[in-house]
């Protein structure tokens, strides 16, 4: 199912824009989403996406949300980003992980990160959050670690 896509909302452009807005004026306060920049594919050129970054056992990982999207296309070939929360900015190797290891991440991603549950909810990718649900998108939705570079 590498190859699924599923088409993002149409109003995912514009809540994306002023996510990003937020993040630079410093309004999130260091909760929720930061700003992950990677190198495009194709031109080479930064692309900014919001994503929420989960801790578990020490270490930061995020999470796809729809299979296919064009940033994790772009992490996979890059394999490093910026995260940007406020005016802070930090280098990270954005490691994949393997589905095995992805299913208990996934389990914990409605527990730790409550506030993309709705919109994969929105999406049709669960009907809530039930951890199985989410341990049951491992393969569909990939899971990186952000490491410091």
């Amino acid at each position: 199912m590498a190859d699924e896509r599923i088409r993002p909302p149409w109003w995912l452009k514009y809540v994306n824009k002023v996510m990003i807005g937020a993040n630079r004026l410093g309004i999130a306060g260091g909760l929720g989403p930061v700003v992950l920049t990677v190198a495009g594919r194709k031109t080479g050129k930064p692309r900014s996406t919001p994503v929420t970054p989960m801790t578990v056992d020490g270490h930061r990982y995020i999470v796809g949300g729809l299979p296919g999207a064009d940033w994790t296309a772009n992490a996979r070939a890059a394999g490093e980003a910026t995260v940007h929360q406020g005016r802070r900015a930090e280098r990270v190797r954005l490691v994949e992980i393997p589905v095995e290891q992805a299913r208990p991440l996934l389990r914990q991603f409605p527990i730790l990160v409550p506030t993309g549950v709705g919109f994969m909810r929105n999406t049709g990718l669960v009907t809530g959050p039930n951890p199985d649900e989410f341990e049951n998108l491992a393969g569909r939705c990939p899971v990186f670690r952000l490491d410091p570079v």
